[in-house]
């Protein structure tokens, strides 16, 4: 499936693995950041389907990232994924526009259902 999907976190093990798991389900085109700043300039380039963006990241965190995407562009599909104990940050982001969230240790089969479920 060729939609770009933008995957955001500064744990490289997790973007790994979000990829992986997405991989195995047919979604080939990704696009990768480490933080929320790199996280905005890629999304101006490359205006990918769907972006999965992690809370807690240095220089630029997921919700400063989130509001600054959302400005740039309203439509942007952009899921939110958080630790356990994050529920203020999650709340603060779907009120920014945030479509869905996953929260970390992420299960395969939760990512692939969001993921489908906004891409089809």
């Amino acid at each position: 499936m060729g939609d770009k999907i933008l995957i955001v976190d500064d744990a490289a093990f997790m973007r790994m693995m979000i990829k992986d798991t997405l991989q195995k389900n047919g979604y080939t085109n990704f696009i990768e950041a480490s933080d929320g700043e790199q996280a905005v300039q890629l999304y101006k380039a490359e205006k990918p389907a769907l972006v999965l963006m992690d809370i807690t990241m240095p220089n630029k965190n997921g919700l400063d990232a989130l509001k600054e995407i959302k400005e740039m562009d309203p439509q942007a599909t952009i899921v939110m994924c958080s630790a356990m104990g994050q529920e203020s940050m999650v709340v603060e982001a779907i009120r920014h526009g945030a479509k869905d969230f996953i929260v970390k240790p992420f299960k395969a089969d939760r990512i692939l259902k969001t993921v489908q479920s906004l891409l089809g």
